[in-house]
């Protein structure tokens, strides 16, 4: 296909040269980068001059210490899939040759309009009920045992699909207990209809099948023989897959180290004569504190922190301390959602009476909040759980009513008076009622300090708040069970691509049901949401569904912070993105590379 990129004459010119030999081209695998004069070439999808690509070295970033599990086999733990998403791979994401005005990858994450085949080459959706994946040709597994580098086929993928829904073998285990929204999918069957082709059979059309078959994290491809020889694929030792990187190394609380799969089918799309990854070696380092990774940046031990890495920087002290000390650091900032929000448990008092969910809202001052902690960086705008990236699916604050407006606004004494009414007065002590806020342990997620002038907003109207830290591994099954006191940090506003998935977390049962939220009403929106037919009905129900959540005050609205990526300046082919699919963000590591120059000259 050819795609119009909309770039100016000379720039056209310039990929015209390059792609004719005539003007510098990337640095073959064989070159040392040391051997040869700096080139610069065109980036097609930002119309920029970078550094020209070069193979060879090791970038270094960072894992959350949550990541690391003692086994990893998505089918029993979801959380591994972040330390094996650079190793695995699924059917299609994010076209990273895409023009940066047209998708940025940066906060908002792709849909399928954004995506290009990765372990399937194309599909197609002959009928409603049909959808048919092609297989791509030459793809190898990790040249390790017990599949010693033989070719991904069509059969590999009805095991993994069938495996992650409970289906045709493994029908009598059930799907995985974590598999999320892939699991609620109407699929009968799924078969291989020859060596490259996969087809799925729906039991009822869904609009949404297409895009979560194709890009689904539990999309990921395990080799068969492990499964079979040991059951499951939890062995480290045996984390095979067909991505641009292979397991090497897991040190507990140290680091994961992979090598450069030698073999890798992908070539770079933004230079399609290239194959990926340009780097020998990515290393993710496990480093809980703040300071230790600041210090590692400035010393130059890490290359990337933030943007498709962990622990992203709020803007304030620590970037602006960069920016004063280490001024040849990059900087990249995006937005995605509000990691500053929380959800009420519904499932007892006092949070199942919607006028106390209001009242903590209303006695919330999030403009001065925003304009002085925040230090003007953060916005506190309301939005409801549809980010508003996703144009015609969310509840714009525009379109709210008066009523609804004002229980988001700050009302101390209006919160004071729903209080009252919902039988919670001032007692002796002068306190209505007393609850708690579960935060997670990570800074990264929950801003303790952002808690803390919560806690001084809700003790001024009577509510006395335990700020309680979690426990990493305990957090996870808390939200998923609505199993906590009183509140818990969540995140809303989500630029998610299909936001179905965030609109159906308040059905009764769902994986991610952080509020408990159990009503007939809302099942039976989400249950249509997923008998739509067209996609203009799919979006005004879903529309529809985030008035409710906003209606009804499931969740405490806290200002949206943007997120801060930094890197080295040797770091070259990165413009702030973050993500090129549904939790699929390492793969982006294949598509940088070191400017072995300038990182020398650094004296690194």
């Amino acid at each position: 296909m050819i795609r119009n990129c909309r770039l100016p004459v000379a720039a056209l010119l310039g990929l015209v040269l390059a792609a004719t030999g005539l003007w510098a081209s990337p640095a073959s695998e064989e070159a040392p980068a040391a051997a040869m004069e700096k080139e610069m070439v065109l980036d097609p999808t930002t119309g920029e001059m970078i550094s020209a690509p070069e193979y060879g070295g090791t970038i270094t970033s960072l894992f959350h210490p949550g990541w690391q599990t003692e086994h990893a086999d998505m089918w029993h733990f979801r959380s591994v899939i972040h330390p094996t998403k650079i190793v695995l791979e699924r059917m299609g994401g994010g076209d990273w040759g895409l023009p940066r005005d047209e998708f940025a990858f940066a906060g908002a994450i792709p849909n399928l309009p954004q995506y290009t085949g990765k372990l399937a080459e194309s599909w197609e959706q002959p009928d409603a009920t049909t959808i048919v994946l092609n297989i791509r040709k030459g793809v190898k597994w990790h040249d390790k045992e017990p599949v010693n580098g033989r070719e991904l086929v069509a059969d590999d993928v009805v095991f993994n699909f069938n495996r992650n829904l409970g289906l045709g073998e493994f029908a009598a285990d059930g799907p995985s207990p974590v598999i999320s929204v892939l699991g609620t999918l109407p699929v009968e069957s799924i078969t291989a209809t020859d060596s490259h082709t996969v087809v799925f059979t729906l039991q009822q059309p869904m609009l949404a099948a297409l895009y979560h078959i194709v890009g689904d994290i539990y999309g990921n491809q395990y080799p068969p023989e492990v499964i079979r020889q040991d059951g499951d694929a939890k062995d480290w030792n045996k984390l095979i897959g067909t991505g641009p990187f292979m397991f090497t190394e897991r040190v507990a609380d140290v680091s994961f180290t992979y090598t450069k799969h030698p073999d890798y089918w992908g070539f770079d799309e933004k230079f399609p004569d290239n194959r990926l990854p340009y780097v020998d070696e990515f290393r993710a380092l496990i480093m809980p504190d703040e300071s230790t990774r600041l210090a590692a940046l400035r010393s130059g031990q890490l290359d990337v922190l933030g943007g498709p890495a962990a622990f992203a920087l709020s803007p304030g002290p620590a970037t602006e301390g960069l920016t004063r000390t280490n001024p040849e650091l990059k900087q990249f900032s995006y937005q995605n959602r509000s990691q500053n929000s929380a959800a009420f448990n519904l499932k007892a008092p006092p949070f199942d009476d919607v006028r106390v969910r209001r009242a903590m809202q209303m006695a919330l001052d999030l403009e001065t909040v925003a304009a002085t902690y925040f230090k003007g960086y953060a916005d506190p705008t309301p939005r409801g759980v549809v980010g508003i990236a996703n144009t015609g699916y969310a509840f714009p604050v525009a379109e709210w009513s008066d009523e609804i407006r004002g229980y988001y606004n700050y009302d101390p004494k209006g919160a004071e008076r729903l209080l009252d009414d919902a039988g919670y007065p001032r007692g002796a002590d002068g306190v209505r009622l007393k609850t708690v806020f579960n935060a997670h342990p990570s800074p990264a997620a929950t801003d303790q300090g952002f808690v803390a002038i919560m806690l001084q907003f809700w003790d001024a109207i009577g509510v006395d708040v335990e700020l309680e830290v979690v426990d990493g591994a305990a957090f996870g099954p808390m939200i998923q069970g609505a199993d906590y006191e009183g509140i818990i940090w969540f995140i809303t506003g989500w630029n998610r691509p299909l936001p179905v998935t965030t609109i159906g977390w308040q059905a009764t049962g769902a994986y991610n049901n952080a509020t408990g939220h159990s009503v007939e009403e809302y099942d039976a929106m989400i249950a249509a949401v997923g008998s739509a037919t067209t996609v203009e009905e799919e979006r005004q129900l879903i529309l529809e569904a985030d008035r409710y959540l906003v209606e009804n005050h499931l969740y405490l609205w806290g200002p949206i912070m943007p997120q801060v990526a930094v890197t080295q300046p040797w770091m070259v082919g990165y413009n702030g993105e973050n993500n090129l699919g549904d939790v699929d963000s390492y793969a982006i590591f294949a598509r940088l590379w070191i400017d072995h120059a300038t990182k020398e000259s650094m004296g690194h």
